[in-house]
């Protein structure tokens, strides 16, 4: 198979088969819509949906070849020993994606989506992990490029743009950023797909490519919260999404790149609400249950906490829960008896109990992982 090479001087594209994506486009933005309703109606959707955000962390990294489920990576915040070396990589890996989301956010309340928050937020997705030796932060100075492992460049699958290329390359990505265009779904597309095209890092490129989806959403006013979960669809349908990018630069078929987006952003809009909807519903039978059971006018904290950390050590509910302490233990004894909590790891000596709130585990796994 002949190595593609990027796509140069076909940056944005001239037209697109505007009657093939125009039926597209209104059910993507009703569900997109329909979800930014549902962030509204949550009081507090950065802890309610906290185990989304480590969802698509998890599912952002796998795509790029982690192995470490939600459940691990929980787990080791909790304590426990990782699986392997390997496995505690793959980890650090998801736990900095998080950092670096956050990052982005705290950047984007100051300064719009650009360059610089671009290589701010690279910087920490790569802080002290494997890839920290490959320039964080800084666009690459030397040729990369995609395929197997340990391939040459004459093996590769595709060719990014030269090293040489890139800045002026990023610059004109930055103006395509801030242009006014028909629809900014579709400008959304055409801006992950020239990201990966050029891939502009050493390494992180994936995965700042699909932070940069909910990161757009919310600069541009489509949601109320960078809280877009879109690598689910993407994992799943991981063959289609590589062969999808890869067809604008082989093909010049940006539109049919564009088609897949559209239905991606629908697609996972409309998961993304039934279970933030589910998630909510949960913590409303909850509050009631909880109430009832500890009978204490500390149930909304404890609540709210567990749901932020569905994998905890008891030490720290106790310590961080902003509960007295001897109410925290009680709470924790009579949650575990009433099996609204799972005992992950019995206590032992000086070592605490670790417990799970399965529920809220299984409805962000899609299964009955707990």
């Amino acid at each position: 198979m002949a190595v593609v090479h990027y796509h140069e001087g076909r940056f944005p594209p001239p037209t697109l088969d505007w009657p093939t994506l125009i039926p597209l486009l209104g059910p993507a933005a009703a569900s997109l819509a329909r979800y930014d309703g549902m962030l509204a109606a949550i009081r507090n959707p950065e802890i309610l949906l906290s185990p989304l955000t480590t969802q698509e962390a998890v599912l952002s990294s796998r795509i790029e070849g982690t192995q470490a489920t939600m459940g691990e990576v929980l787990e080791f915040e909790a304590g426990q020993k990782a699986a392997s070396p390997e496995r505690r990589d793959d980890i650090y890996e998801v736990l900095n994606y998080r950092k670096a989301m956050r990052k982005a956010e705290e950047l984007l309340m100051e300064l719009p989506l650009s360059q610089r928050v671009v290589r701010e937020t690279h910087r920490v997705l790569l802080s002290g992990v494997r890839g920290q030796n490959r320039s964080p932060g800084e666009y690459r100075r030397m040729p990369n490029w995609i395929g197997p492992p340990g391939c040459r460049i004459e093996e590769a699958n595709f060719v990014p743009i030269g090293a040489d290329r890139l800045p002026d390359a990023m610059s004109a990505w930055e103006r395509y950023l801030h242009s006014e265009l028909p629809d900014r779904l579709v400008q959304l597309a055409i801006l992950h797909v020239e990201f990966e095209a050029l891939h502009p890092f050493l390494d992180g490129n994936g995965r700042l490519g699909r932070m940069l989806v909910p990161l757009f959403l919310w600069q541009m006013g489509l949601l109320r919260r960078p809280m877009f979960y879109i690598s689910a669809f993407f994992e799943a349908r991981r063959d289609v999404y590589y062969e999808r990018l890869l067809a604008v630069s082989r093909d010049d078929d940006w539109t049919s790149w564009c088609r897949f987006f559209l239905e991606a952003v629908r697609g996972q809009a409309e998961d993304n609400l039934t279970i933030a909807t589910a998630i909510l519903e949960l913590y409303d039978s909850m509050l009631k249950r909880v109430a009832e059971l500890t009978r204490s006018q500390y149930a909304v904290h404890a609540l709210q906490w567990i749901f932020e950390k569905p994998i905890f050590k008891s030490s720290d509910f106790v310590a961080m829960a902003r509960i007295p302490a001897p109410t925290a233990r009680r709470f924790l004894s009579v949650l575990r008896d009433s099996g609204v909590l799972t005992t992950v790891v019995e206590s032992s000596g000086r070592r605490p109990s670790v417990y799970a709130f399965g529920k809220l585990l299984n409805i962000v796994e899609g299964s009955d992982v707990f």
